[in-house]
């Protein structure tokens, strides 16, 4: 079972640290240098309490992961309302939101969030239910975008999809037979819909999808990881806003 109130790793730590949801610091013992300074120093900074602790002890803390010798007891993540997304969105000229339906893979999620960061993305909505929401291995993939990119949790993606038409949006989704995505005309409000890792989009939720877009593919795999057929999509809709 994750313990979801750590992050660990030199990036999630600075982050939520320089966010103020860090409540107390553990640094390996034996550890010196730059690295450690400037970590300590943010942690003074923030009048957040530092344990100086073994190895061991830190790896026993995140389950045996790459903590770099830094763990971070933190408030509860916090996930913004809908209308966070879509008040940003309404400021922007091409705004591009999220739809992430039944992702499992919390190191696929974390990877989208440092893309949707870096190509900005107004937000990314992802379902209470079955589906992998806000764990540390997310927060230490996502090299920190998390502080960054709104996330909302809702209990009814349908409904929200209802929500998201009635403000303007079209809603896109991704499949083999769809629009390739060279073609894909991304003027306007979108908001893209990546699949389960295995099943792909649900099919009720398919169902209220504008068009389908398909990343061109030759090879002899049919299928990308959900992770990268987000990244190439989240690329062609910031390539055109270019």
């Amino acid at each position: 079972m994750e313990n979801n109130d750590i992050v660990y790793g030199v990036h999630a730590v600075t982050e939520r640290l320089t966010v103020n949801t860090g409540n107390k610091l553990y640094i390996q013992d034996d550890l010196r240098g730059p690295r450690v300074d400037k970590i300590k120093e943010l942690a003074a900074q923030k009048k957040v309490s530092i344990s100086w602790t073994t190895k061991k002890a830190l790896s026993e803390m995140t389950d045996g992961a790459v903590h770099q010798g830094f763990v971070l007891k933190v408030s509860e993540f916090a996930y913004k309302d809908l209308s966070v997304l879509l008040e940003k969105a309404n400021q922007e000229e091409n705004p591009l939101i999220l739809i992430l339906d039944s992702l499992t893979d919390p190191h696929n999620l974390g990877s989208i969030l440092r893309t949707a960061d870096a190509t900005n993305v107004c937000g990314v909505i992802i379902p209470k239910h079955r589906a992998v929401g806000v764990t540390p291995v997310v927060v230490k993939t996502s090299s920190g975008a998390v502080e960054h990119v709104p996330i909302t949790r809702v209990t009814n993606l349908s409904q929200t999809l209802d929500t998201l038409k009635a403000e303007g949006f079209w809603i896109f989704g991704t499949d083999i037979d769809g629009t390739p995505s060279t073609q894909w005309n991304t003027k306007g409000k979108l908001a893209l819909i990546i699949g389960n890792e295995g099943k792909g989009i649900s099919v009720n939720i398919k169902k209220q999808v504008d068009e389908m877009i398909s990343v061109p593919m030759s090879g002899h795999v049919q299928s990308l990881n959900a992770s990268v057929a987000a990244a190439i999509l989240m690329y062609e809709v910031y390539r055109n806003r270019k």
